[in-house]
């Protein structure tokens, strides 16, 4: 269970980071035309520079949430504050695509495997949390 704890812990930590940076500061226009089909250059000025800033945001805080991860590796999986805050965090985003799923329709292929993914890695390392403890014990 360990192994399977670090290796759903660290591609998605991994891709959160890869993604956070990419999509903050390098080239966020390929989100768009690779994930999304959309084509910024048809929107209006306006409308490309507004939805850009807030998606460049968006990925600044996933990049920060990535590095929190990675900074606070030993206590997530050693004091329930913590941990309770990353797999809420976690489990936000699992929420967030499920609400979208039902209010906004059906994503496509890749977003369902975003979805499947990320709610089978916070079920692994909640799971995994519990084997070491973290709930039963007294600190935090």
């Amino acid at each position: 269970m360990k192994s399977l704890n670090y290796i759903f812990f660290y591609t998605y930590i991994g891709l959160v980071i890869l993604a956070g940076f990419w999509g903050a500061f390098i080239y966020p226009v390929w989100d768009f035309q690779i994930l999304f089909q959309l084509d910024l250059q048809k929107l209006p000025e306006y409308t490309q520079v507004n939805l850009l800033s807030q998606y460049r945001f968006l990925r600044a805080l996933e990049l920060g949430f990535g590095l929190f991860a990675i900074l606070f590796l030993k206590e997530i999986f050693s004091r329930k504050k913590f941990n309770q805050l990353f797999l809420g965090i976690m489990g936000l985003g699992v929420l967030a695509r499920m609400v979208s799923w039902s209010v906004d329709g059906i994503p496509s292929s890749l977003f369902i495997f975003f979805l499947a993914y990320e709610a089978l890695g916070l079920s692994i390392i909640f799971a995994y949390s519990r084997k070491l403890g973290i709930y039963h014990a007294s600190r935090d």
